[in-house]
């Protein structure tokens, strides 16, 4: 279990520190280029570790539900979607919504057991815990924020009203 929780907090900070290399990609090139460049890198790494890792057994594919193969096509949107979410919200606010969704959709998932998952019993307790987490990004977001006090990433020169 240990283990577990390891690699799901590497996997959390990998998926930050990916998403803001992304960002700083989308500064030089278009959306679609970052989302080409960001899978092709990552096919070309992950190809080769499994070639080191697992050999020839890379390619065994036998009993794979067709559908599975769509994997790389959502990693299009998942790729697309973050780049431009960062770009209008800021690396925190985009983050902070995305593993909220993921959260979400999780939770759907295994409580309705689709996608061939095990069905796990939904619980009250976990949809508190959801609303919980939304709470703290709406507090997070706006709750810092009153009529004087202004976003301090706005760095335009501030208008003043015409008499």
């Amino acid at each position: 279990m240990i283990t577990g929780i390891l690699l799901a907090l590497l996997a959390g900070s990998l998926v930050s520190l990916q998403t803001i290399f992304n960002s700083k990609v989308n500064e030089r090139t278009g959306s679609w280029s970052t989302t080409t460049m960001v899978l092709f890198t990552g096919f070309i790494a992950s190809f080769l570790i499994s070639l080191l890792v697992e050999g020839t057994n890379t390619f065994s594919f036998q009993d794979m539900k067709p559908w599975y193969w769509l994997s790389g096509a959502i990693g299009v949107g998942v790729v697309f979607c973050l780049v431009q979410g960062m770009k209008l919200l800021g690396p925190t606010y985009a983050i902070s919504i995305v593993l909220t969704s993921q959260l979400s959709f999780a939770l759907l998932f295994d409580s309705m057991g689709w996608l061939g998952l095990e069905q796990i019993p939904f619980s009250w307790n976990q949809l508190l815990g959801v609303l919980v987490i939304v709470g703290g990004i709406i507090l997070f977001k706006f709750g810092g924020l009153n009529k004087d006090t202004s976003d301090s990433s706005d760095k335009s020169p501030r208008s003043t009203p015409s008499q």
